[in-house]
């Protein structure tokens, strides 16, 4: 790996291309590499992951309404939608969006955490979008997909590990349509100086506030990556039609770094990889056995564990405070650290309490279980043993767990950190997680009996077996599949499910 350092340029320093950041990672997307096996498998558990939670949300309201939408885009040869035929093709950049917003509802797929969050699965849905629409006219088979997925998430991956946006307020998005525009880069086999001005239009229209992610978070969570991934695909048109970007776009003195991130004053090291690297970041990610946010995962496992050996506490009535000290992320963000009322709100939205740490670990203890459905419905958030017992519960930072938090020593990252219940008589109960048990380094680690197993579970009920049957058997065999078979890359829901499903009227 290369680390650029990457500061702000005043304009009269003319900062030349070769130097700026977007033009480095338009290289990298550019350098056509062996893939490594192991990273081409992984590729296959991310699409196989991807492809499971979207199942388990095609009914809800958000991937109904993302549906709707694309479908009044039709075009030849088009790309699949998840739920429907393989016939229904619609154009890449509305395909890419109700993917992707099927991909993000449940906020149950994979997850890279560093200086930033992100969620490199995300990238999945625009690049496989635009190889379905034109795999045979420019002859791309399923290794020139899993080139541009790796690229996808070596891009995020490394921004992340590097430049932190929530620092400043920003969503972490604003990696993700970078990564997509490079990996478009890679699987059109576009040159540097295209790539580059695709990289620069996508950043430009994908900074948004960290709004998103705070007090009552709205549906709108799920639609953010699908229009990072959209708005990278339109750039790329864009580019490859001669359109140019703002330059520089990360460096310039009134760019993205000047005005949005550290400063003028400050520096950033960015890591990449060298001339002919492979490309292996995706090895460093981890997907989710849990659907809540990453950083929720562990404390799940936690409490499950403590459900089973200290059941004399599952009512709350015992229990005078339980204290989880972990990271200064994991405080800020989906602890009482974030100073939202809404995050100890039984009526607050699925969003919300997707991101409240207090609410999942109540009821993971209590239920000894946490279901992606069942968990989060309002019968359950009411339910007043469990509230009595949320309100008990707090966070706060750890210095040592937030150092291991950003430890770029992946034996050392952690995800975790320990809790105190105190009782009211007086008693300290203690305990710790380090990750989560489905991390690579956990009890369980995620393997590809796994993911296929989270695909039928969560498949199950609205796409019938032998469909199930058919896109495992074809995303398995991703690096042999022809360009005429990436379409086979989706499934359709049971006969007239999606009929139960409401599509809004809109403005199209």
């Amino acid at each position: 790996m290369i680390e650029h350092e990457v500061r702000v340029h005043r304009s009269d320093e003319n900062l030349a291309r070769e130097d700026q950041l977007a033009w480095r990672i338009a290289s990298v997307a550019a350098d056509i590499v062996r893939v490594d096996d192991d990273v081409a498998e992984m590729v296959i558990n991310r699409i196989i992951d991807n492809a499971a939670v979207a199942a388990a949300a095609l009914l809800r309201a958000p991937v109904a309404s993302a549906r709707a939408q694309a479908r009044r885009h039709s075009m030849t040869p088009g790309s699949t939608v998840f739920g429907l035929s393989m016939d229904a093709r619609v154009s890449p950049e509305w395909a890419a969006w109700a993917n992707a917003v099927a991909v993000r509802e449940l906020d149950y797929h994979d997850t890279f955490l560093a200086a930033e969050y992100s969620h490199p699965g995300d990238n999945i849905a625009p690049l496989l979008a635009v190889a379905q629409h034109v795999a045979e006219q420019r002859h791309l088979n399923g290794r020139d997909l899993i080139r541009a997925i790796t690229t996808g998430y070596e891009i995020q991956i490394d921004l992340a590990r590097a430049i932190s946006l929530h620092e400043h307020r920003i969503d972490h998005v604003a990696h993700l349509g970078p990564s997509v525009a490079a990996g478009l880069g890679t699987l059109l086999g576009l040159d540097v100086e295209t790539t580059y001005q695709a990289i620069g239009q996508a950043l430009h229209t994908t900074t948004s506030t960290r709004q998103s992610r705070k007090g009552e978070i709205s549906t709108w969570k799920a639609y953010a990556p699908a229009f990072a991934g959209k708005a990278a695909i339109e750039a790329v048109d864009r580019a490859m039609r001669g359109q140019t970007s703002p330059t520089p776009i990360y460096e310039g003195e009134d760019g993205v770094i000047a005005w949005l991130l550290g400063g003028p004053s400050a520096v950033y090291q960015v890591p990449l990889p060298g001339p002919g690297e492979a490309k292996r970041a995706i090895m460093e990610s981890y997907t989710k056995e849990h659907s809540a946010e990453y950083q929720a995962q562990a404390w799940i496992d936690l409490a499950r564990r403590l459900h089973r050996e200290h059941p004399e506490l599952l009512d709350g009535k015992k229990i005078k405070s339980v204290v989880i000290h972990s990271s200064f992320h994991t405080h800020h963000v989906i602890g009482s650290g974030a100073n939202d009322p809404q995050k100890y709100d039984p009526s607050a939205s699925r969003e919300t309490l997707d991101h409240s740490l207090p609410y999942i670990f109540t009821v993971a203890f209590q239920d000894g279980a946490w279901d992606h459905e069942s968990s989060y419905s309002s019968q359950r958030s009411h339910r007043s043993d469990t509230v009595a017992l949320w309100r008990k519960v707090t966070t706060v930072e750890d210095p040592e767990w937030s150092r291991r938090y950003l430890s770029s020593d992946p034996q050392e990252k952690a995800f975790g950190g320990w809790l105190e219940v105190i009782t009211n008589d007086a008693t300290t109960l203690i305990d710790e997680i380090t990750v989560p048990d489905a991390h690579p380094l956990g009890a369980r680690p995620f393997a590809r009996r796994d993911y296929v197993h989270k695909f039928r579970t969560l498949a199950a009920d609205v796409v019938k077996d032998d469909e199930i049957e058919r896109f495992l058997d074809a995303v398995q065999n991703l690096q042999s599949l022809k360009s005429s078979e990436l379409t086979h890359l989706t499934f359709r829901a049971r006969r007239r499910m999606l009929e139960s499903t409401v599509e809004p009227e809109g403005l199209i």
